[in-house]
Protein backbone atom coordinates (compact mmCIF):
# COMPACT_ATOMS: atom_id res chain seq x y z
CA UNK A 1 0.00 0.00 0.00
CA UNK A 2 1.03 3.41 -0.69
CA UNK A 3 1.84 5.24 2.03
CA UNK A 4 1.23 9.12 2.00
CA UNK A 5 2.66 12.02 4.41
CA UNK A 6 0.69 12.96 7.00
CA UNK A 7 1.42 16.29 9.08
CA UNK A 8 1.13 16.35 12.60
CA UNK A 9 2.01 19.67 14.85
CA UNK A 10 3.24 18.63 17.94
CA UNK A 11 4.40 20.78 21.72
CA UNK A 12 6.30 23.61 21.57
CA UNK A 13 9.76 22.56 22.59
CA UNK A 14 10.67 25.16 25.00
CA UNK A 15 7.44 24.51 27.19
CA UNK A 16 8.22 20.79 27.47
CA UNK A 17 11.93 22.16 28.13
CA UNK A 18 10.70 23.63 31.33
CA UNK A 19 8.83 20.90 32.62
CA UNK A 20 11.58 18.60 32.42
CA UNK A 21 13.70 20.95 34.11
CA UNK A 22 11.11 21.40 36.76
CA UNK A 23 10.92 17.23 37.23
CA UNK A 24 14.86 17.23 37.34
CA UNK A 25 15.12 20.35 39.84
CA UNK A 26 12.57 18.70 41.82
CA UNK A 27 14.20 15.58 42.67
CA UNK A 28 16.87 17.03 44.80
CA UNK A 29 14.76 19.17 46.48
CA UNK A 30 12.83 16.11 47.97
CA UNK A 31 16.42 14.99 48.85
CA UNK A 32 16.70 17.86 50.77
CA UNK A 33 13.18 17.06 52.41
CA UNK A 34 14.50 13.36 53.02
CA UNK A 35 17.18 14.51 54.88
CA UNK A 36 16.00 17.87 56.64
CA UNK A 37 13.64 15.14 57.89
CA UNK A 38 16.25 13.06 59.37
CA UNK A 39 17.53 15.42 60.71
CA UNK A 40 14.61 16.54 63.19
CA UNK A 41 14.38 12.24 64.14
CA UNK A 42 17.91 12.36 64.98
CA UNK A 43 17.18 15.03 67.32
CA UNK A 44 13.92 13.50 68.63
CA UNK A 45 15.99 10.22 69.26
CA UNK A 46 18.63 11.63 71.34
CA UNK A 47 16.28 12.45 73.83
CA UNK A 48 13.30 9.48 73.58
CA UNK A 49 15.18 6.62 71.19
CA UNK A 50 16.76 5.67 67.85
CA UNK A 51 15.80 7.39 64.51
CA UNK A 52 13.91 5.21 61.97
CA UNK A 53 13.10 5.89 58.34
CA UNK A 54 9.01 6.34 58.23
CA UNK A 55 6.60 6.32 55.59
CA UNK A 56 7.31 9.93 55.04
CA UNK A 57 10.86 9.96 54.01
CA UNK A 58 9.81 6.50 51.97
CA UNK A 59 7.50 8.55 50.05
CA UNK A 60 10.01 11.18 49.23
CA UNK A 61 12.53 9.69 48.29
CA UNK A 62 10.12 7.50 45.56
CA UNK A 63 8.90 10.66 44.56
CA UNK A 64 12.76 11.83 43.96
CA UNK A 65 13.41 9.14 41.72
CA UNK A 66 9.95 9.07 39.66
CA UNK A 67 10.63 13.05 39.57
CA UNK A 68 14.30 12.11 37.84
CA UNK A 69 13.46 9.39 35.59
CA UNK A 70 9.97 11.64 34.39
CA UNK A 71 12.26 14.92 34.52
CA UNK A 72 14.99 13.02 32.12
CA UNK A 73 12.13 11.15 30.36
CA UNK A 74 10.76 14.25 29.19
CA UNK A 75 14.00 16.01 28.10
CA UNK A 76 14.21 12.65 25.79
CA UNK A 77 11.29 14.19 23.82
CA UNK A 78 12.92 16.94 22.60
CA UNK A 79 14.36 17.40 19.15
CA UNK A 80 15.30 20.08 16.80
CA UNK A 81 14.32 20.64 13.40
CA UNK A 82 16.34 23.10 11.19
CA UNK A 83 14.78 24.67 8.01
CA UNK A 84 14.04 22.82 5.08
CA UNK A 85 14.08 19.22 7.47
CA UNK A 86 11.57 16.96 8.64
CA UNK A 87 11.52 14.09 10.95
CA UNK A 88 9.17 11.78 10.46
CA UNK A 89 8.02 9.89 13.47
CA UNK A 90 7.15 6.17 14.10
CA UNK A 91 5.98 4.39 17.57
CA UNK A 92 6.96 0.79 17.28
CA UNK A 93 7.18 0.28 13.91
CA UNK A 94 3.98 2.19 12.85
CA UNK A 95 4.30 5.29 10.86
CA UNK A 96 2.40 8.18 13.45
CA UNK A 97 3.27 11.76 11.19
CA UNK A 98 5.75 14.24 9.67
CA UNK A 99 7.05 17.40 11.73
CA UNK A 100 7.67 19.94 9.31
CA UNK A 101 7.84 23.03 11.70
CA UNK A 102 11.79 24.11 12.54
CA UNK A 103 12.37 25.20 15.95
CA UNK A 104 12.62 22.89 19.10
CA UNK A 105 9.68 20.68 19.33
CA UNK A 106 8.71 18.11 21.62
CA UNK A 107 6.79 14.78 21.13
CA UNK A 108 6.27 11.32 22.74
CA UNK A 109 9.62 10.33 23.80
CA UNK A 110 8.93 6.93 22.68
CA UNK A 111 8.85 7.85 19.17
CA UNK A 112 11.72 7.54 16.77
CA UNK A 113 12.56 9.73 14.88
CA UNK A 114 14.05 9.65 11.45
CA UNK A 115 15.91 12.93 9.29
CA UNK A 116 14.44 13.73 5.84
CA UNK A 117 16.21 16.74 4.42
CA UNK A 118 13.97 18.79 2.19
CA UNK A 119 16.49 20.90 0.43
CA UNK A 120 17.14 20.90 -3.18
CA UNK A 121 19.70 18.07 -4.31
CA UNK A 122 21.17 17.78 -7.49
CA UNK A 123 23.72 15.38 -9.20
CA UNK A 124 25.14 13.81 -12.34
CA UNK A 125 24.74 10.88 -13.76
CA UNK A 126 27.29 8.20 -14.84
CA UNK A 127 28.20 8.51 -18.69
CA UNK A 128 26.51 5.42 -20.01
CA UNK A 129 27.42 4.05 -23.53
CA UNK A 130 24.50 3.32 -25.51
CA UNK A 131 23.25 3.93 -29.16
CA UNK A 132 21.32 6.56 -30.46
CA UNK A 133 17.96 5.48 -32.83
CA UNK A 134 20.27 5.75 -35.53
CA UNK A 135 22.26 2.86 -34.38
CA UNK A 136 25.10 5.44 -33.69
CA UNK A 137 27.25 4.55 -30.18
CA UNK A 138 27.24 8.08 -28.25
CA UNK A 139 28.20 8.78 -24.96
CA UNK A 140 25.50 10.35 -22.82
CA UNK A 141 24.80 11.67 -19.14
CA UNK A 142 22.67 14.43 -17.35
CA UNK A 143 22.70 16.31 -14.57
CA UNK A 144 18.89 15.93 -12.56
CA UNK A 145 17.60 18.32 -9.75
CA UNK A 146 15.45 16.82 -7.10
CA UNK A 147 13.72 17.52 -3.90
CA UNK A 148 11.43 15.17 -1.14
CA UNK A 149 8.06 16.40 -1.32
CA UNK A 150 6.31 13.30 0.62
CA UNK A 151 8.83 12.25 3.12
CA UNK A 152 6.29 8.99 4.03
CA UNK A 153 6.77 7.72 0.39
CA UNK A 154 10.44 8.25 0.89
CA UNK A 155 11.02 6.51 4.06
CA UNK A 156 8.88 3.19 3.33
CA UNK A 157 7.81 2.81 -0.27
CA UNK A 158 11.19 2.34 -1.33
CA UNK A 159 14.66 0.92 0.12
CA UNK A 160 16.96 4.02 -0.30
CA UNK A 161 15.72 6.70 -1.93
CA UNK A 162 18.43 8.80 -3.31
CA UNK A 163 19.92 5.34 -4.53
CA UNK A 164 16.23 4.73 -6.48
CA UNK A 165 16.54 8.29 -7.98
CA UNK A 166 19.92 7.64 -9.35
CA UNK A 167 19.28 4.59 -10.67
CA UNK A 168 15.76 5.52 -12.18
CA UNK A 169 17.36 8.80 -13.56
CA UNK A 170 20.01 6.22 -15.51
CA UNK A 171 17.60 4.06 -17.10
CA UNK A 172 15.56 7.36 -18.35
CA UNK A 173 18.67 8.62 -19.95
CA UNK A 174 19.45 5.53 -21.38
CA UNK A 175 15.96 5.38 -22.58
CA UNK A 176 15.75 9.28 -24.20
CA UNK A 177 19.16 8.72 -26.52
CA UNK A 178 17.60 5.17 -28.06
CA UNK A 179 14.41 7.72 -29.60
CA UNK A 180 16.31 10.59 -31.16
CA UNK A 181 18.95 11.02 -33.15
CA UNK A 182 22.22 12.31 -32.48
CA UNK A 183 21.96 14.90 -34.47
CA UNK A 184 19.07 16.28 -37.28
CA UNK A 185 19.83 15.85 -40.55
CA UNK A 186 16.75 17.38 -41.50
CA UNK A 187 15.60 20.97 -40.40
CA UNK A 188 12.45 20.53 -37.96
CA UNK A 189 13.85 17.31 -36.39
CA UNK A 190 14.27 16.74 -32.72
CA UNK A 191 17.42 15.79 -31.97
CA UNK A 192 19.82 14.95 -29.14
CA UNK A 193 22.70 17.83 -29.77
CA UNK A 194 20.16 20.14 -31.41
CA UNK A 195 16.71 20.07 -29.59
CA UNK A 196 18.51 20.91 -26.06
CA UNK A 197 15.41 22.27 -24.66
CA UNK A 198 12.49 20.06 -26.06
CA UNK A 199 14.88 16.80 -25.06
CA UNK A 200 15.60 18.47 -21.43
CA UNK A 201 11.57 18.48 -21.10
CA UNK A 202 11.41 14.69 -22.38
CA UNK A 203 13.81 13.44 -20.12
CA UNK A 204 12.38 15.81 -16.81
CA UNK A 205 9.17 14.06 -17.67
CA UNK A 206 10.47 10.56 -17.83
CA UNK A 207 12.42 10.90 -14.55
CA UNK A 208 9.80 12.43 -12.82
CA UNK A 209 7.33 9.00 -13.91
CA UNK A 210 9.52 6.96 -13.09
CA UNK A 211 10.56 8.64 -9.17
CA UNK A 212 6.72 9.57 -8.25
CA UNK A 213 6.69 6.71 -6.09
CA UNK A 214 9.28 7.66 -3.93
CA UNK A 215 7.76 11.03 -2.99
CA UNK A 216 10.35 12.96 -5.34
CA UNK A 217 10.01 15.97 -7.47
CA UNK A 218 12.34 16.81 -10.31
CA UNK A 219 12.62 20.43 -10.41
CA UNK A 220 14.84 19.82 -13.65
CA UNK A 221 17.45 17.50 -16.05
CA UNK A 222 19.52 18.90 -18.66
CA UNK A 223 22.16 16.66 -20.72
CA UNK A 224 25.19 17.20 -18.88
CA UNK A 225 27.75 15.61 -21.40
CA UNK A 226 27.10 14.15 -24.96
CA UNK A 227 29.34 12.83 -27.76
CA UNK A 228 29.58 10.07 -30.25
CA UNK A 229 31.74 6.86 -29.00
CA UNK A 230 35.50 6.86 -29.23
CA UNK A 231 35.54 4.29 -32.05
CA UNK A 232 33.36 6.60 -34.35
CA UNK A 233 33.91 10.02 -33.54
CA UNK A 234 36.29 10.56 -36.20
CA UNK A 235 34.02 9.59 -39.16
CA UNK A 236 31.03 11.78 -37.47
CA UNK A 237 33.29 14.62 -36.98
CA UNK A 238 34.25 14.44 -40.97
CA UNK A 239 30.50 13.74 -41.46
CA UNK A 240 29.23 16.66 -39.58
CA UNK A 241 32.16 18.58 -41.47
CA UNK A 242 31.19 18.07 -44.80
CA UNK A 243 27.65 18.41 -43.70
CA UNK A 244 28.75 21.89 -42.80
CA UNK A 245 30.43 22.45 -45.76
CA UNK A 246 27.40 21.52 -48.22
CA UNK A 247 24.66 23.77 -45.88
CA UNK A 248 27.30 26.64 -46.25
CA UNK A 249 27.84 26.37 -50.43
CA UNK A 250 23.78 26.04 -50.55
CA UNK A 251 23.41 29.67 -48.64
CA UNK A 252 25.96 30.94 -50.79
CA UNK A 253 24.62 29.46 -54.10
CA UNK A 254 21.23 30.90 -52.95
CA UNK A 255 22.45 34.28 -52.38
CA UNK A 256 24.43 34.23 -55.21
CA UNK A 257 21.63 33.73 -57.37
CA UNK A 258 19.65 36.08 -56.01
CA UNK A 259 21.81 38.82 -56.59
CA UNK A 260 22.37 37.94 -60.15
CA UNK A 261 18.85 37.96 -60.88
CA UNK A 262 18.16 41.35 -59.23
CA UNK A 263 21.49 42.68 -61.45
CA UNK A 264 20.06 41.40 -64.74
CA UNK A 265 16.64 43.06 -63.62
CA UNK A 266 18.29 46.14 -62.68
CA UNK A 267 19.98 46.41 -65.53
CA UNK A 268 17.03 45.77 -68.36
CA UNK A 269 15.09 48.29 -66.10
CA UNK A 270 17.28 51.16 -65.99
CA UNK A 271 18.34 50.21 -69.83
CA UNK A 272 21.78 50.60 -69.19
CA UNK A 273 22.65 47.72 -72.01
CA UNK A 274 21.12 45.32 -74.08
CA UNK A 275 22.43 41.37 -73.98
CA UNK A 276 21.17 38.71 -76.10
CA UNK A 277 20.56 35.08 -74.43
CA UNK A 278 24.45 34.35 -75.14
CA UNK A 279 26.05 37.58 -73.68
CA UNK A 280 23.69 37.17 -70.74
CA UNK A 281 24.78 33.33 -70.11
CA UNK A 282 27.95 34.83 -69.98
CA UNK A 283 28.00 37.65 -67.50
CA UNK A 284 25.51 35.29 -65.37
CA UNK A 285 28.82 33.17 -65.36
CA UNK A 286 31.43 35.45 -64.69
CA UNK A 287 28.98 36.87 -61.97
CA UNK A 288 28.54 33.32 -60.34
CA UNK A 289 32.60 32.39 -60.53
CA UNK A 290 32.96 35.63 -58.80
CA UNK A 291 30.27 35.50 -56.11
CA UNK A 292 30.30 31.65 -55.20
CA UNK A 293 34.46 31.59 -55.58
CA UNK A 294 36.67 30.98 -52.35
CA UNK A 295 39.24 33.37 -53.42
CA UNK A 296 39.41 36.66 -54.66
CA UNK A 297 39.15 37.17 -58.65
CA UNK A 298 41.18 39.59 -60.88
CA UNK A 299 39.35 41.64 -62.89
CA UNK A 300 39.95 42.15 -66.69
CA UNK A 301 39.03 45.57 -67.65
CA UNK A 302 37.29 45.60 -71.25
CA UNK A 303 38.87 48.82 -73.26
CA UNK A 304 36.85 48.02 -76.26
CA UNK A 305 33.28 47.60 -77.70
CA UNK A 306 30.89 44.58 -75.81
CA UNK A 307 31.61 42.09 -78.12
Amino acid sequence: MLMKERTVFPIPGGLMLLVGLAFIGLSPYLIVLVAKHQQELRGVADTYGSAKVTSYDIGLIVGAAASLIAGVFTLKGLFMIQPNEARVLQLFGRYVGTVRADGLRWTNPLNSKRVISLRVRNFETAKIKVNDIEGNPIEIAAIVVFKVVDTAAACFAVEDYQNFVHVQSEAAVRNLATHYPYDAHEDGHVSLRGSTDIVAKKLAEEITARVATAGVEVVEARIAHLSYAPEIAQAMLQRQQAGAIIAARTRIVEGAVSMVEMALRQLAARGVVELDGERRAAMVSNLLVVLCGERGTQPVVNAGTLY
